[in-house]
């Protein structure tokens, strides 16, 4: 009897020793788990963090919230928690040292909606990497930032020249025929098509493109995103969808024409590698799912509003810089005029043109055209600068805050080429310059782009001298950006009066 009593003692003490040990546990886990959460502004309940934030200006509300809540914190857009990443390390971190585990894409409604998840742009898994792949190789075939494309885009040098020749130095807006010349460099590729400037489908085309781009960041939109049942009611998702619409049956004929004259011995453009590619993989009796008419359609129209949309919209900049900054501009010709003279500039001529390639860095920084990057999702649980990041988690890489970085550039918010120079004045690369974004989501397109952006830049300020309207002074020069899904210029005017 004594003993098991002293069973039963003893027992009783072990359970409680246990339950003692387990509560210990549990509080200590709860209190480490909510030590290691990510800070950010106490939601509200349903607005969560709405009433904080700014739909305007929605990456400089955010790049202000970090200098509170610190580099890494989280925001909560009514019921959606989103992960905020801000200044130059942290983004570095994650997106390059991170890029597994930060290397998803965040589908939004409004972006489920365009594409349904097929092309590169937005898609995940297996098909992005294969989509993927499979641009970046056809890309390079066709001379993406090659001696192949320096040649079309110094062609097409010629052809914008002669449109801005015949303003006779009279003030225009040259937002339309910027974009008639950049796209027609990513049209030449994607279809094998040049268009005349004048054509009104491809006018068309492009007028809708800068519409999807400008209306898919408006604050309206942002709203859709976090209540997808509003859509109906919401006049910009209504006209967005009509544009996607009218945009998918204009390059569904394209490549319909296409097919209709392919030559299997002759691939002319990206449409016949896609096409060639997935008929040998059905010939070799290879089934690949992802080789089929929503990738190929959703693939070119990725590739074509990313490579014309940006790289124009990055020339406006660089031109509007130069006329509020004409001291800025002087030094740039200058150079051109000593290094390269009356010829043609070619891409070679860039190792000697320091000076012109560190305005165009600084103009890239400046414009911070792409400032959250497209929205990237966790794709597993981590651990990250001490705070767990659940899989699945929403991530917001705030590029704002690395091209502003403070503690990275002298004159975050001065255009300041000296950035991009030594004490020598030669041209210095900086890790910090991100405006094509880092890690495993990087513009799929950098090297052409550059290409693009060098060629044309080049070629216009050796032709013309781009100076305000009359009447309008330098400082009168508005660089207060239009915000959108990219930050482009407010709509002006600017005369470009021949040099020669």
């Amino acid at each position: 009897m004594i003993m098991l009593e002293v069973l039963f003692q003893s027992s009783l003490f072990w359970v409680t020793v246990c339950l003692l040990v387990f509560l210990f546990l549990h509080s200590n886990f709860s209190s480490q788990k909510k030590r290691t959460d990510p800070p950010g502004p106490k939601p509200l309940a349903l607005l969560g963090n709405l009433l904080h934030v700014d739909f305007k200006r929605l990456d400089s509300s955010l790049f202000d919230l970090s200098k509170k809540y610190g580099p890494v914190f989280t925001v909560h857009f009514g019921l959606k928690k989103v992960l905020v990443l801000a200044g130059y390390r942290t983004v570095k971190q994650a997106l390059i040292n991170h890029a597994k585990e930060f290397g998803d894409r965040e589908v939004t409604p409004i972006f489920h909606d365009f594409t349904k998840e097929h092309g590169i742009l937005f898609s995940n898994g297996d098909l992005w990497k294969e989509m993927r792949r499979f641009a970046l190789t056809t890309l390079r075939n066709f001379g993406m930032g090659k001696k192949l494309s320096e040649g079309k885009i110094i062609e097409e040098c010629h052809y914008l020249i002669e449109e801005f020749e015949k303003q006779e130095g009279k003030a225009f807006d040259n937002t339309k025929t910027i974009d008639y010349a950049v796209s027609n460099i990513i049209s030449a590729i994607m279809f094998g098509k040049w268009f005349e400037y004048k054509d009104p489908a491809f006018q068309s085309m492009l007028k809708r493109n800068r519409e999807i781009v400008h209306l898919a960041g408006s604050t309206s939109i942002l709203i859709y995103n976090l209540f997808p049942w509003l859509g109906p009611c919401i006049k910009n998702w209504r006209h967005l969808i009509k544009f996607m619409k009218d945009y998918e049956v204009q390059v569904k004929g394209i490549i319909e024409d296409l097919k209709q004259t392919q030559n299997p011995e002759l691939c002319r453009c990206f449409v016949d590698a896609f096409l060639t590619h997935k008929q040998n993989l059905e010939e070799s009796g290879i089934k690949n799912l992802h080789y089929n008419d929503d990738n190929l359609l959703y693939s070119v129209m990725d590739l074509m509003l990313a490579g014309s949309e940006t790289t124009g919209t990055t020339i406006q900049w660089c031109l509007l810089f130069m006329a509020k900054y004409p001291h800025i501009q002087d030094k740039v010709q200058e150079e051109l005029d000593r290094v390269v003279g009356s010829r043609q500039v070619q891409v070679e001529d860039r190792r000697n043109l320091p000076y012109t390639d560190a305005v165009i860095h600084e103009t890239q920084r400046m414009a911070n055209i792409g400032p959250m990057a497209i929205p990237h999702k966790t794709n597993q649980d981590v651990m990250f600068q001490g705070y767990f990041i659940k899989k699945g988690t929403t991530v917001f890489p705030l590029l704002t805050s690395v091209l502003y970085d403070e503690s990275e550039w002298k004159t975050p918010y001065t255009f300041n080429p000296s950035h991009f120079l030594d004490k020598e004045g030669r041209f210095i690369r900086s890790d910090v310059f991100m405006a094509f974004s880092a890690g495993r989501r990087m513009c799929i397109g950098e090297s052409l782009a550059r290409m693009e952006l060098f060629l044309f830049i080049t070629s216009l300020l050796q032709r013309f001298r781009f100076a305000p309207p009359p009447g309008v002074s330098e400082d009168e020069l508005d660089v207060t950006p239009l915000v959108g899904f990219t930050l482009t210029p407010l709509p002006h005017k600017l005369c470009a009066v021949s040099r020669q």
